[in-house]
């Protein structure tokens, strides 16, 4: 049964702290195969590639096929219906319309010493975006990771996706084609991150790698990064809505199910200030789950991670939402924009009734790619910063070394380090 806190409760504080260090993550510790794998793509490249993916997708490829084709990808296009297609599309340009808007602007000025100082930016040289496979996956995350590297100017943009028994998602591949995306590998896992991080003799090496995976990608990721720049390493997913009684149970229901659909160990929570329409959510979430095709999934994220906990007053909740830093978090209250200046950890915010998370998911335009598991108290949703670097400017003449120096070369002394303060000094006090 779904878990249930009272704010009045004199247990509360012991409750929810038990909530909050609850550890969802149930996948076994991978890691150790994960760097064995890697470690062989490092070392062997194309034939390492090429044997693990025959290995653990049980299809068979050379360095000529492991690409997919200008006609591979074509025909995909041809498959899919105009619906969807035209919806792909529409998303694509709300995406790319958000992301461009937060590329940053280089900053140059002079100081009062007359030291000109700067900021330039550049995109990454090439980036890797690795999707899921298979029958299940998810045109919207090509989308959501390809498009912000596009936006930010990334030159080279690679995508690697498995193709188990030789099968690729058609919509994938009109994905990666609506987002620009031209050069695509049929290979995944752990194997597949190691060719993007190391190279190999076909696969040329990239910068950052983004994109989900399971628990031998993620374990991929964690040991390749310093090599190359990643995204994240996301848990499972979660959701946080707080409500007041004035919502249909049934739309904030099916809200907390948008999200426990996912996978048993995603996380669905409702807070509200009436108890009794608590109770009707959690009758409301039963009858959904009668008819939900992916039950079995909801019903065990839900009783098993799942809590609603009733609160004295609505002004009460800011501050747990913070303690929380949910993933998804929506405001399904009245006067919802009030209550959004006191949210500071979040990775991404619903505002009103008629905002639904799984919009965000979509088509709205930030991006989904989002920080889980608390970390949204100190990290941010993917955008074009994660595939751009920056670089500063610095330049002194004459006289305004002279003004700044003598104090730098103070430091230098004060640490020890007497090179420093010659390479200082030697241009003030040398003339000849």
């Amino acid at each position: 049964m779904v878990k249930e806190l009272s704010s009045t409760s004199s247990s509360f504080e012991q409750d929810f702290g038990a909530l909050l260090k609850a550890n969802r993550d149930t996948e076994n510790d991978v890691s150790g195969v994960a760097t064995e794998i890697l470690a062989d793509v490092k070392a062997r490249g194309d034939e390492a590639l090429l044997e693990y993916t025959a290995k653990f997708d049980d299809v068979t490829l050379t360095a000529n096929t492991m690409r997919v084709s200008r006609n591979e990808i074509d025909a995909a296009i041809e498959a899919c219906s105009d619906e969807t297609l035209d919806a792909l599309k529409i998303a694509a340009k709300r995406i790319s319309d958000f992301h461009v808007r937060h590329i940053p602007e280089d900053d140059d000025m002079t100081d009062a010493e007359g030291v000109a100082l700067g900021v330039r930016w550049h995109a990454v040289d090439a980036a890797g975006i690795y999707v899921p496979g298979g029958k299940a996956a998810y045109p919207s995350s090509v989308l959501m990771n390809a498009i912000p590297a596009k936006a930010a100017g990334v030159p080279r943009i690679i995508m690697v996706v498995p193709a188990p028994k030789g099968y690729l998602n058609p919509l994938v591949l009109a994905a990666a084609d609506i987002s620009g995306i031209t050069e695509i590998y049929k290979i995944g896992g752990a194997q597949a991150v190691g060719a993007l991080a190391y190279g190999t003799e076909t696969i040329k090496a990239v910068d950052i790698i983004a994109g989900p995976g399971n628990a031998y990608v993620a374990a991929a990721k964690k040991e390749v990064f310093g090599t190359v720049g990643i995204d994240m390493i996301a848990g499972p997913s979660e959701i946080l809505v707080v409500a007041d009684n004035k919502n249909d149970p049934r739309w904030i229901a099916i809200d907390l199910l948008s999200q426990a659909e996912h996978d048993e160990v995603a996380q669905s929570i409702l807070i509200t200030d009436d108890e009794v329409y608590a109770n009707q959510v959690i009758q409301a979430v039963e009858d959904h789950l009668a008819t939900l095709p992916r039950a079995n999934i909801a019903s065990a994220s839900w009783d098993n991670h799942g809590c609603v906990i009733v609160v004295d007053e609505l002004s009460d909740a800011p501050a747990l939402v913070n303690r929380i830093a949910p993933e998804h978090l929506e405001l399904a209250v009245e006067n919802a924009r009030d209550m959004l200046g006191d949210i500071r950890n979040a990775g991404s915010i619903f505002v009103g009734r008629y905002t639904p998370e799984a919009i965000g998911d979509y088509i709205a335009g930030p991006n989904h790619v989002l920080p889980t598991s608390g970390s949204a108290r100190f990290s941010s949703g993917l955008s074009v910063l994660n595939f751009m670097k920056r670089n500063t400017v610095i330049e002194c003449d004459e006289s305004s070394l002279q003004k700044i120096g003598p104090a730098a070369m103070t430091l230098a002394d004060e640490e020890g380090l007497e090179a420093h303060g010659r390479s200082i000094g030697i241009r003030l006090h040398d003339k000849d």
